[in-house]
């Protein structure tokens, strides 16, 4: 015989949850005269044969057709008001679900006019917070028939519409903004992507509350990433590497030269590239300010030649396969003159 509820109600604070339903496994038995418990924090949807009848606020209610109007087309007149009849209640959070985190998976590429190559990858990462706003958009067009639905089962897509938006806000903001003044507008710039993610939170029944950025900053690895994306060809990846070499060396916990290396590097990698390979200018201030300068050989190695540019061999060797670094074949050895160095750094 089947068990006919009297009551339904779940008291539960639903900290991860935003949507149960009861009973978790098939249809209730209720009938008129049985009661939905719903708390402050809570709505409760009513459903019967897949139709969403009703949304039932904090309070006591008692099944009747006063209630859900609705029951009385799907059951007809009920027998002496206590007609059992089969449904489904889902209790949805509405709290706010706070402190969830985002942060970009890959640099953001932006516009930065006259420093570099002309762009910089940005990455970034915060918090941001939604709540449920209409109770029965979202279980009819999220949730479907799920017994439980959690916040962890739609994060992942609450990311990618935010990331979406803070690339499109970064994108006009560099328009009129070099990526230096970026960090001083992240307010604005988080103001902006919550006003814009709005609409599609809206679309699933929900809101976006806040949205905050706790970070934003040029990547630190930018001619591997600049390389993988195919902004760059091997000849000015090979320079790039020399310069994030270069910054690398220069980081050092008992100086400030390290601070300003990175972030030369990462807003401006080109800059950076070209005052750090200008030998012959080099060689002559060096020299006046009685500084050693570093003696190239006239005739390297394509180890001595890595040594010399910062790379690794294997770089140096990719470079002459591709043909952007001259060098004479002896045998199964390379051997790399000083001048076809030299017109290597000068591009």
């Amino acid at each position: 015989m089947a068990r006919i509820f009297d009551v339904v109600e779940y008291p539960n604070e639903m900290l991860d949850e935003i949507v149960h339903r009861f009973p978790e496994q098939g249809v209730a038995d209720l009938r008129f005269g049985s009661q939905v418990i719903v708390r402050e924090s809570q709505r409760a949807v009513f459903f019967r044969d897949g139709h969403a009848l009703d949304v039932l606020g904090p309070g006591r209610h008692t099944i009747s057709t006063a209630n859900v109007p609705l029951l009385t087309e799907l059951l007809g007149k009920a027998f002496n008001n206590r007609t059992p009849f089969t449904a489904e209640v889902y209790f949805v959070s509405m709290r706010e679900f706070v402190d969830k985190k985002w942060g970009t998976p890959q640099p953001i590429l932006v516009r930065n006019p006259g420093m570099g190559l002309g762009v910089a990858l940005l990455q970034s990462f915060g918090t941001y917070s939604f709540q449920v706003r209409d109770p029965q958009q979202f279980v009819t067009q999220v949730v479907g028939a799920q017994h439980m639905y959690t916040t962890a089962e739609i994060e992942n897509r609450l990311r990618t519409m935010l990331l979406s938006k803070l690339q499109d806000i970064l994108g006009e903001t560099t328009a009129q903004h070099t990526v230096a003044d970026l960090i001083s507008l992240t307010e604005e710039i988080g103001a902006a992507v919550r006003a814009k993610a709005q609409d599609d939170f809206a679309a699933v029944g929900l809101t976006l509350k806040s949205f905050y950025i706790a970070s934003l900053k040029p990547s630190e690895k930018s001619a591997e990433e600049l390389r993988a994306m195919g902004m760059l060809d091997m000849q000015t990846y090979t320079q790039l590497q020399a310069a994030d070499a270069l910054r690398d060396a220069a980081q050092n916990p008992s100086g400030g030269a390290g601070l300003t290396a990175g972030i030369g590097a990462g807003m401006g990698i080109g800059n950076l590239l070209s005052n750090t390979l200008q030998g012959s200018a080099g060689a002559g201030a060096a020299a006046a300010s009685g500084q050693a300068t570093p003696v190239i050989p006239d005739v390297m190695t394509p180890a001595e030649a890595a040594a010399i540019l910062k790379v690794s061999e294997e770089d140096v060797l990719a470079a002459i396969t591709a043909g952007d670094f001259k060098a004479r074949k002896i045998g199964n050895a390379y051997r790399i003159s000083r001048e076809a160095l030299e017109a290597f750094l000068k591009g």
